[in-house]
């Protein structure tokens, strides 16, 4: 099953998190932040969002840096992802 965001929503994959600290010490499971990078997976095709033109940006491949608490989780065929607005993303990882 594939999911096609609709409007200005993107569709992404979080980044595992890291699991051991730059010291070496291995984080528990409930020791370890909620991750805040991304991969873009799927992009809307933009279009007219409350009266104004949205141009997407954003292209599939991406990582992406987003805000702690955006979007929806959705699990499809086991994989968590999360869809969100474009202007929910805070800048784009190099």
């Amino acid at each position: 099953m594939t999911i096609k965001p609709l409007s200005d929503r993107l569709v992404i994959k979080m980044v595992e998190a890291e699991e051991t600290t730059k010291s070496g010490i291995i984080l528990a499971g409930s020791a370890k932040e909620k991750p805040q990078i991304a991969e873009v997976i799927a992009v809307g095709p933009g279009g007219i969002v409350d009266g104004k033109e949205v141009k997407m940006y954003l292209k599939q491949g991406d990582k992406v840096l987003i805000s702690k608490y955006a979007g929806t989780e959705v699990k499809v065929d086991g994989v968590d992802y999360t869809i969100l607005r474009q202007n929910d993303v805070l800048a784009i990882v190099e």
